[in-house]
C-alpha cells in the first residue's frame, strides 16, 4: 500500500492519495478542485486514479470530488445526516458513484475502506478506516478522519451556526461530537490518524502542527477528547474560543452541497498592460488583489486595491474582502501566476480576469499614474492620538484576544469578519487599526480605504501597547 499526504499551506488542508502498486489502482481522499496535482502524482508513482471519497461537505475549501466525477471516476460521499445535508448534485445523478453509510465497506485494488460516521463537525460527516488486505492485513492501519478528529484538536460544531447562518445546531452538534468520540476510543491505539487539516486551519481552535498521530496518542494528549468524560463540560470546552469563520464558509457549504461548476483544468488568465491600471484604479464594482509585500502596498498601490500577500493569509483575505462573483484583476509576480489563481479557484473565486505585475505598478507610476499610499504608526503614536481623543481605534484581533487585554474604548472586529461587519466602524473621524503584529491590520486598512475611510496603520506589537500600561487599560 502507497499513502501520500498532500498538502495545501494556504489553507492548511490534506488530501490523502492511497494506491495498492499490485493493482495500480487509487484513491483520493478530500481532494480540492485542481485535480491535476493530484493525477500526476499518481502517474508518478505508477497508479491511475480510479476512485475519489469526500468524508463531508466541506466549509473552507470548494471539493474536487465533482471535478472527478465529471471525468468518468467514481466518486465515494455520505449518505448519512439529515436530508438537507445530502450531497444533491450527486442524488439521481449519471455520475459514477456511491453514497455510503455507517459500516459500509468498499475496495480500490487490495485496500479496504470502511465506512465510520461521526456527526459533530457537520451531520453527515463520515471517516474511513483503512486495511491493507494485500499485505494481510486483519486490522487497520490508518483512518481518513477529515474533520472529525485533528492532531490535537477536534473539528468544531459550530460552523453551520456561526459561518452558515444556521440558528441551533452548535449545541446538537457538540453533543454528537461528544458521542462519536466514545466510538473513536474504542479504536485500537495502533491506528494512524489521517486528518484533513493542521495548524492553521479555521477547523479547530488549537491544531497541531504535526501531519499525522496515532488513536492512542490523541487519547492521551488531545485536550478536547480529555474534556469529552462528561457530556455537559464537553459542550462547554469545545464551543468556547472558537475562532470567528471567515463569511466565505458558508458559500463553501452551500456549493459543495449543491454541487460547484466543473472547471475542466485551471483557468489561463491574461497579462495586462501597465496601461490598463487607469481603467481599473478606484472602482468598487471589480477588485484588485494586490499580492506584494505589506510594506509595497502601504508604500504606493492602486487605488481600491486590495493587499492580500501571497502567503498563508491569501485565501482568508480574498474568501473574506471580496463580494461573491466580483471580477477579479491580480498584481502579482510572473512566476506566482499559477499559485494564486488555483488558491482562488479553490475557494470558488473563478471570476479572474487577468493581472499586472509589480513590474507594470513601477511603470504606470513613471508615466504618471496616480497611486495611493497608507501611514503607519507604532503603540506610542497610538496612546497618545488616543488620549488626544478625534480618533477611532479598530482591533482586527479575534474576540479571545479582545477580551483578554485591549485598548480602552477599541472597536472589535475580527479581520475576516471585517467586510460584513462594516457598518459598524464610524467613518466620521480617523480609523487607527491595529492587531497583534500589523500583519492583520494592514490588510483591513487596505479594505477600508476602499470604502472611502481615512485609514492608518498600527504596525507595531499589541505586546509593546501592554508595556505602555495606561492607567484605564482594561480586559
Amino acid at each position: 500500500m502507497l499513502v501520500r499526504q498532500i498538502l495545501d499551506p494556504k489553507l492548511a488542508q490534506y488530501a490523502y492519495l492511497i494506491g495498492c502498486p499490485r493493482t495500480g489502482e487509487a484513491i483520493i481522499m478530500d481532494p480540492e478542485r485542481d485535480i491535476d496535482r493530484y493525477l500526476e502524482l499518481a502517474a508518478q508513482h505508477k497508479l491511475r486514479i480510479v476512485a475519489a471519497a469526500d468524508t463531508h461537505i466541506h466549509a473552507d475549501y470548494v471539493s474536487g470530488l465533482r471535478e472527478f466525477a465529471d471525468r468518468g471516476i467514481t466518486v465515494y460521499a455520505s449518505d448519512e445526516g439529515a436530508p438537507d445535508w445530502r450531497y444533491e448534485w450527486l442524488v439521481d445523478s449519471d455520475y459514477p458513484h456511491r453514497l455510503v453509510k455507517d459500516g459500509d465497506v468498499f475496495q480500490v485494488g487490495n485496500i479496504e475502506f470502511t465506512v465510520m460516521h461521526n456527526p459533530g463537525h457537520t451531520p453527515e460527516h463520515i471517516s474511513y478506516l483503512v486495511k491493507d488486505l494485500g499485505a494481510g492485513a486483519t486490522e487497520p492501519i490508518g483512518m481518513v478522519t477529515g474533520d472529525f478528529v485533528f492532531v490535537g484538536d477536534l473539528g468544531r460544531p459550530d460552523l453551520l451556526e456561526q459561518a452558515a447562518g444556521m440558528t441551533g445546531t452548535q449545541e446538537p452538534g457538540a453533543r454528537q461530537l461528544f458521542s462519536s468520540i466514545q466510538a473513536f476510543k474504542a479504536l485500537p491505539p495502533f491506528v494512524q490518524v489521517w486528518p484533513a487539516h493542521g495548524a492553521g486551519s479555521a477547523c479547530g481552535k488549537s491544531l497541531g502542527d504535526i501531519p499525522s498521530s496515532t488513536v492512542g496518542y490523541e487519547l492521551r494528549t488531545n485536550p478536547a477528547i480529555h474534556a469529552s468524560t462528561n457530556e455537559g463540560e464537553f459542550v462547554d470546552y469545545i464551543l468556547s474560543g472558537q475562532p470567528e469563520p471567515p463569511p466565505y464558509f458558508a458559500r463553501m457549504k452551500r456549493d459543495n452541497r449543491a454541487g460547484p461548476p466543473v472547471l475542466r483544468g485551471v483557468p489561463r488568465i491574461p497579462h495586462l498592460d501597465a496601461e490598463n491600471i487607469g481603467a481599473l484604479a478606484g472602482r468598487t464594482d471589480i477588485a484588485i488583489l494586490d499580492t506584494r509585500s505589506r510594506a509595497q502596498f502601504l508604500a504606493a498601490h492602486v487605488p481600491g486595491s486590495i493587499l492580500a500577500e501571497l502567503d498563508y493569509q491569501f485565501v482568508n483575505i480574498a474568501g473574506s474582502f471580496l463580494d461573491e462573483g466580483i471580477p477579479v484583476y491580480l498584481i502579482v509576480e510572473e512566476a506566482r501566476v499559477d499559485e494564486a489563481v488555483r488558491a482562488l479557484i479553490r475557494i470558488g473565486v473563478d471570476a479572474v480576469h487577468g493581472y499586472l505585475t509589480p513590474a507594470d505598478i513601477t511603470a504606470y507610476a513613471a508615466q504618471g499614474g496616480a497611486l495611493n499610499t497608507i501611514p503607519s504608526i507604532d503603540m506610542a503614536e497610538l496612546e497618545r492620538r488616543r488620549q488626544l481623543g478625534q480618533v477611532t481605534i479598530l482591533d482586527t484581533r479575534g474576540k479571545v484576544d479582545y477580551d483578554v487585554h485591549h485598548v480602552p474604548g477599541a472597536i472589535n472586529v475580527a479581520h475576516t469578519r471585517l467586510l460584513v461587519r462594516l457598518a459598524e466602524v464610524p467613518n466620521d473621524k480617523p480609523v487607527l487599526v491595529h492587531c497583534n503584529s500589523g500583519a492583520r491590520s494592514a490588510h483591513a486598512v487596505s479594505l477600508l480605504a476602499r470604502h472611502g475611510y481615512d485609514v492608518t496603520n498600527v504596525a507595531d506589537l499589541m505586546a509593546n501597547y501592554r508595556a505602555l500600561a495606561p492607567v484605564d487599560a482594561n480586559g
